[in-house]
């Protein structure tokens, strides 16, 4: 069969660090998999455009892989084309830039490795909510520049203790940061999903559901997204929400880059109604070199931490998801089940599980 993967291209670094596996060099450590027993295996990052690799052997996969981080963007169009197409593997988690309808029409499986990032972004988060907090890049910016003037960073520095700090979405990896929360004791911890967290897991982190989003954001000092992207969350986080936010809310957002209006962000950051916002998720990705997020800054200089998309792609998160890809397709070739945590799309219909709970 005909094996199509789409990843990012890891330069002289994947070359000199082998654990760098998500890579378009270092390909999953699939290839003597794959090839061994006689498939053919075909990589490449060029995505984009009618005359890309990507869509020139889409044509006649069987499988294709690609990750989050560089994603094959497979639409509905391009189903129609995919006539072999029989399952779409996410090396990672999120399976958002596959058009889901279509492979339900088109009778193609999704998987995804399901819980291979969530320690990796949840600490990333906490990175982000600090940095944002303690005005850390300006600072460091300033040491750069070879000034010293405390006073134009302190301005805009606080204490995460006794802040109101809520995520959108508690599910894998929101409750994760809210477990790591915990320790700087803040003010409270609330949560907003539309499902309410087990109440013993709720009073083990002391984390109070706000029901309203309104309401929710209302009330926060810090907010962090942690939610699926889907026709519910897209633009979820635009002028009118931002609006309700308490004015100089620091705002995280490590899920999707498309749950947050761009042009909205980035406005709200120059009024002041943002004091920062940061994370590593573009609504596209590569993210343009004009894209508003790059430069963005807030009235006091500050206030932007956004950094390519790599929190769900450490090392150690690389091992788990290439070791869970290998382990996906080793089940579709011997017509094992799969574990249905990973399955966001079975042949012809939805998993039963609510789709991508991050």
């Amino acid at each position: 069969m005909k094996v199509l993967a789409i990843l990012y291209r890891g330069g002289a670094a994947a070359k000199e660090e082998p654990r760098l596996l998500g890579t378009l060099e270092n390909e999953l450590g699939l290839r003597q998999y794959l090839e061994s027993q006689g498939h053919e295996f075909l990589v490449s990052d060029d995505k984009e455009g009618a005359n890309s690799f990507f869509e020139k052997h889409i044509a006649d996969a069987e499988v294709l892989i690609t990750t989050p981080f560089h994603p094959g963007y497979l639409t509905a169009e391009l189903f129609k084309k995919a006539k072999n197409l029989k399952i779409c593997i996410t090396a990672g988690v999120g399976s958002d830039h596959i058009d889901l309808n279509a492979a339900v029409e088109h009778q193609v499986q999704v998987l995804e490795v399901s819980g291979s990032n969530v320690v990796s972004v949840a600490e990333h988060v906490m990175m982000n909510i600090l940095l944002l907090v303690r005005n850390f890049v300006p600072a460091h910016e300033m040491i750069e520049r070879g000034d010293w003037q405390v006073s134009d960073i302190a301005r805009n520095a606080f204490d995460l203790e006794g802040k109101v700090i809520g995520t959108i979405g508690a599910g894998r990896i929101g409750y994760r940061v809210l477990q790591r929360l915990v320790p700087f004791n803040p003010k409270e911890l609330v949560y907003y999903d539309y499902a309410a967290l087990p109440e013993q897991a709720a009073k083990a982190v002391g984390a109070r559901r706000i029901e309203d989003l309104k309401d929710f954001v209302s009330q926060c000092d810090v907010i962090t997204v942690n939610a699926p992207l889907h026709e519910g969350t897209r633009n979820l986080i635009n002028a009118e929400l931002l609006s309700h936010f308490k004015k100089g809310a620091w705002l995280v957002n490590t899920a999707r880059g498309a749950i947050c209006d761009k042009d909205a962000v980035a406005a709200a950051l120059k009024s002041g109604q943002l004091r920062g916002y940061a994370g590593d998720v573009w609504d596209v990705q590569p993210a343009p070199r004009d894209h508003v997020w790059r430069k963005m800054k807030n009235p006091l200089g500050g206030g932007n931490g956004m950094v390519p998309h790599y929190s769900g792609t450490t090392l150690d998160a690389q091992a788990r998801y290439a070791a869970g890809t290998k382990q996906i397709l080793d089940n579709y070739l011997k017509n094992k089940d799969q574990e249905p945590g990973n399955i966001i799309i079975g042949i012809g219909k939805y998993a039963t599980k609510a789709y991508g709970q991050r």
